[in-house]
């Protein structure tokens, strides 16, 4: 037997209630990423209205595209997440826009190759520029993009702020210290965060991250998978094995822990450093 309240959804009605953003104003950095691509189209059938901002253009607006198929409206704008007066001018468009800001996701961050230990690069002779680029674009750029449009949430004495951690700030992999070293800090920051925007100016700011596993990107695809084949590298091979779910992640997979965190669902949830890992962070090999 099945319940209808006046033709109604009252399940559908109830989780939108619970996980809705409609109405609410998001921007993401390195929006025009594939992960966060993914998420932008969701928030939007969620309700949101959704500002791309990524250092390319053309990704910007690309991503917006695909969010306006999904019936959302979306604003593209190229922004530099290192670069102060670029976001702060990027925050007084997305104001000009929409009037308010109600979500940041800090999107922005990745790897360089230079900052990557291999056979013909020792860690002694990392280049001090390659990984204070790695170090200041997955932290330095969160800490940025957060005081602009931390702002504007201190103004209206509500918001929530998205970081985006790592499986590296748990455990450091080989290879990558840069990385390893600048997610543990964005953990690390996000605590700090959630901690001084409550007791500071408001409780109704939050602030918290996402761990990711991992994920087939543009970045890591020919780390993990070989060029010319597809299959699985050694590497990709031995995070297949330490994963329970036996395999990589969706960007979907990353698409209902976001609408959680971001929704009044969480509004209790504040400080903490979810993993989105597929056990990766549970398992000790054995």
């Amino acid at each position: 037997m099945t319940s209808d309240v006046c033709g109604g959804d009252p399940v559908g009605g109830y989780l939108d209630e619970l996980f809705g953003l409609r109405g609410k104003v998001v921007a993401i950095t390195g929006g025009g990423g594939v992960l966060f691509r993914t998420v932008g189209r969701a928030l939007a059938r969620a309700g949101a209205e959704v500002a791309v901002l990524d250092l390319s253009g053309p990704a910007a607006e690309s991503a917006a595209v695909d969010i306006a198929a999904e019936g959302g409206r979306a604003l593209a704008l190229t922004c530099d997440a290192l670069c102060r007066s670029s976001l702060e001018e990027a925050a007084g468009q997305v104001l000009g826009e929409f009037g308010h800001i109600d979500v940041l996701i800090n999107g922005a961050g990745g790897n360089r190759a230079e900052a990557t230990t291999a056979s013909e690069r020792s860690f002694f002779d990392l280049p001090e520029e390659a990984f204070r680029w790695v170090f200041d674009l997955n932290l330095v750029a969160t800490v940025q993009a957060s005081q602009v449009f931390g702002r504007a949430m201190k103004e209206r004495g509500e918001g929530v702020i998205l970081n985006v951690s790592s499986m590296n700030a748990f455990r450091p992999l080989t290879r990558i210290p840069a990385y390893s070293a600048a997610k543990a800090a964005v953990s690390n920051f996000t605590q700090w965060l959630a901690v001084h925007m409550a007791q500071e100016y408001s409780a109704r700011i939050r602030v918290n991250a996402l761990a990711p596993g991992f994920f087939l990107t543009d970045q890591n695809r020919y780390l993990l998978t070989d060029r010319g084949t597809g299959e699985l590298t050694p590497r990709g091979a031995r995070i297949v094995e330490h994963t329970p779910a036996a395999r990589f992640g969706d960007p979907e997979d990353l698409v209902a822990p976001t609408l959680f965190l971001l929704s009044d669902a969480a509004r209790f949830v504040t400080g903490v450093v979810l993993p989105v890992d597929g056990g990766f962070s549970a398992y000790s090999g054995v």
